[in-house]
């Protein structure tokens, strides 16, 4: 059964719709490559992507050790290539984590092994740079 059910809408715009939520997804393409820069464009998804598995797994793992990331956040800059073919080159995610006691360091040590092997980040073509940092808040 499909996951995702995707329509061009025109003028470089899709709508991208998970069937088992219902929840919408508008993507456009960006304003370096002809489109309007209005939505996500779909590298920017896959940006987020990356982002949002390696939190998600983190969380995975943190609740199973009892503890809870609330507040975790991260910052995801995608660069993409200055020659043909167009690709994403790198994906920088900055995680900023707040403080807490259960934050040890075999605590920190197992959340950024999860980060470098989360179901995305090991997904993604092995040429394309994934550059992964912390801030764990004192």
């Amino acid at each position: 059964m499909p996951t995702v059910q995707t329509t061009y809408l025109g003028d470089l715009r899709t709508e991208a719709v998970h069937l088992q939520s219902g929840t919408r997804i508008l993507t456009d393409a960006p304003t370096d490559n002809t489109g309007k820069g209005e939505a996500f464009s779909p590298t920017d998804l896959t940006a987020t992507s990356l982002g949002s598995c390696i939190i998600t797994t983190m969380g995975i793992v943190a609740r199973r050790e009892g503890i809870e990331l609330t507040n975790g956040e991260l910052s995801i800059t995608k660069v993409m290539s200055k020659d043909a073919p167009r690709r994403i080159v790198r994906i920088e995610i900055d995680i900023m984590m707040p403080p807490s006691e259960a934050h040890t360091e075999a605590f920190r040590a197992k959340m950024e092994h999860t980060a470098h092997t989360c179901p995305v980040a090991l997904s993604l073509h092995p040429d394309l740079e994934q550059v992964i940092r912390f801030d764990w808040k004192e």
